[in-house]
């Protein structure tokens, strides 16, 4: 099969590798679309540890089921399905109690570091387990279906959060992919106030238009400002909820202090292996920092949202490539190219009409 390995730190090839063959309780799914994730921008120039060759990299995805493993019903082959980049067992205590994201022998699809090594979804084929798979409605295509994963981490922050509409204000700091789907799960919450801090002009503009009622330049507001904007009466000091999708000391620590008192702050962006923290200010606050991974149970609200139109996952859509464009377009999106959002690869042409929509 065809397929884009990274060989070494920053070194991308387009190759071909043997076909994999589902065990049991798998299925293979031929991949159609699959987006770049910042955390692949980030991880393959192996700052990170969680991208160690040779891998194959690619976690938000969707494409046709093609082939299944023993105990799998042969009726799926032919179904459209958007892929959980969370692979669990099931069967754990974390699975049980649905928290999966947490699941004792968790892995991420196109992940390797110390512990394991996940082939992801820049190839043309990609075998999960069927529990780690989700029906896709008639009426969504696979690029749109492939930015189905990063609305359920917003989603998953948004529900951590406790966001309802009874929160006055919220602020989310980083306005990429992920805070944008931040934006939109907060106000389908039904969120009063929300606001978007990010360095990049055009990302605000996509805030705005994604739903955010204020943007802020981080370089030109103070943590201060912020806290000022957030508080809804007079007696808070900051805004109810602060979601962090950075993962950097100094916006870590601007959410901590643009928190009213007694608020919450999520940390959802994890580029930093480790950030200092104000403790004092934190204990005598008592502000709640919650932090959170990936999702649990977020894909058929994801789902439901898109086909309800209520979410256009099109809109996160900068290009569409094949993945022999897939190098190019690596290293532009490392090299901050202005202008663009997410790219969506293509690793095979496959039109709607090959699949069997009927579930």
């Amino acid at each position: 099969m065809k397929a884009l390995l990274l060989t070494a730190p920053s070194s991308l090839t387009l190759t071909d590798l043997e076909t994999p063959e589902p065990d049991a309780g798998e299925v293979r799914v031929r991949i159609a679309a699959c987006g770049i994730c910042g955390s692949d921008v980030h991880g393959y120039t192996g700052s990170t540890g969680r991208r160690i060759p040779p891998l194959v990299m690619g976690h938000e995805a969707a494409g046709i089921i093609d082939a299944v493993g023993k105990n799998v019903s042969g009726e799926l082959i032919g179904q459209r399905v958007a892929l959980d980049s969370t692979v669990f067992c099931g069967e754990c205590e974390f699975c049980c109690n649905g928290k999966e994201n947490l699941c004792t022998h968790r892995q991420v699809l196109g992940v390797s570091c110390d512990t394991y090594r996940r082939q992801g979804c820049f190839a043309e084929y990609a075998i999960v387990p069927e529990r780690c798979v989700y029906p896709l409605p008639e009426q969504m295509g696979f690029v749109a279906a492939s930015l189905l994963e990063p609305l359920t981490i917003g989603l998953q922050a948004v529900r951590l959060g406790n966001a309802s509409p009874a929160t006055r204000s919220a602020v989310v700091i980083g306005a990429g992919t992920i805070g944008l789907a931040i934006i939109v799960a907060l106000k389908s919450y039904g969120v009063q106030r929300v606001a978007a801090v990010d360095l990049d002009a055009s990302r605000l503009n996509e805030a705005r238009e994604f739903g955010a009622d204020a943007v802020f330049e981080a370089d030109q507001i103070t943590a201060k400002q912020l806290a000022e904007w957030g508080a809804s009466s007079a007696d808070t000091d900051g805004a109810d909820l602060v979601l962090e999708a950075v993962g950097a000391a100094a916006s870590v620590e601007t959410a901590i202090h643009a928190v009213t008192r007694g608020g919450s702050v999520v940390l959802v962006g994890n580029i930093s292996p480790a950030v200092e923290l104000p403790l004092q200010t934190v204990v005598t606050r008592q502000i709640r920092l919650q932090g959170s991974c990936a999702s649990a149970g977020c894909y058929p609200e994801a789902i439901e949202l898109a086909a309800s139109g209520a979410v256009d996952l099109s809109r996160f859509v900068s290009r569409v490539a094949p993945l022999e464009d897939g190098i190019d377009w690596f290293e532009r999106l490392h090299n901050r190219e202005p202008g663009v959002l997410k790219v969506v690869l293509q690793p095979s042409e496959i039109s709607e009409g090959e699949a069997n929509v009927a579930v």
